[in-house]
């Protein structure tokens, strides 16, 4: 267990922070980058969640990508494979969280109204939330991405959790739309007065 006595330590005072191993780096280097917008993601998905409150079934799923994305960021903190005589594993996110995002996007999308055109963020509040969790898990993916490229040994099942968990939750938004319905959909070239969903 995690066992948290102080708040500040004074040792990132320099601009530096540390990882799970390895040299501590300065707070502007891609990794931490990509973990801290994995933080960001899921405090956007928290916001989200103030809002299911007819949608139960929701806030459960929403609470457990939550805690995968914990494991995300402690993946995502750890550069390099562990040591063959390693007593104690990394945490790495694994094949079977992704997969059970792909199994709620099959789900949640067979009752979906089908799509007639792009969907402008909004209609509900769980919507909008939900909308902005999803574009802040794609600058994630993005960072992630980046890191990947400059780091060969960045862990790839953690780049798919981030890009299925934008798809889902997109879906999620129109599920908040009462099943895509409430959609606020982008009209090409009008410049006129858009439908305020939900």
């Amino acid at each position: 267990m995690i066992k948290l006595n102080r708040i500040y330590t004074r040792t990132g005072d320099d601009g530096t922070t540390g990882l799970v191993r390895g040299p501590r780096r300065p707070k502007y280097d891609p990794r931490i980058d990509a973990y801290g917008t994995v933080e960001e993601a899921n405090a956007t998905i928290g916001m989200a969640r103030l809002h299911t409150n007819s949608m139960p079934r929701i806030d459960m799923l929403l609470g457990r990508i939550q805690n995968d994305l914990f494991d995300v960021g402690s993946d995502l903190a750890t550069p390099g494979a562990d040591a063959a005589d390693a007593e104690y594993p990394s945490l790495r996110i694994r094949p079977v969280q992704t997969e059970f995002l792909e199994k709620q996007i099959d789900h949640y999308n067979a009752e979906l109204e089908p799509l007639r055109s792009f969907i402008l963020p909004g209609g509900s509040p769980l919507a909008a939330c939900l909308h902005v969790a999803r574009t802040v898990t794609r600058r994630a993916e993005r960072i992630t991405v980046e890191l990947a490229a400059a780091e060969p040994d960045t862990s790839p099942e953690a780049l798919r959790y981030l890009n299925r968990l934008s798809d889902l939750l997109f879906v999620l938004s129109r599920v908040a739309n009462a099943n895509g319905v409430k959609d606020v959909l982008w009209v090409p070239g009008n410049h006129g007065d858009i439908k305020k969903g939900g």
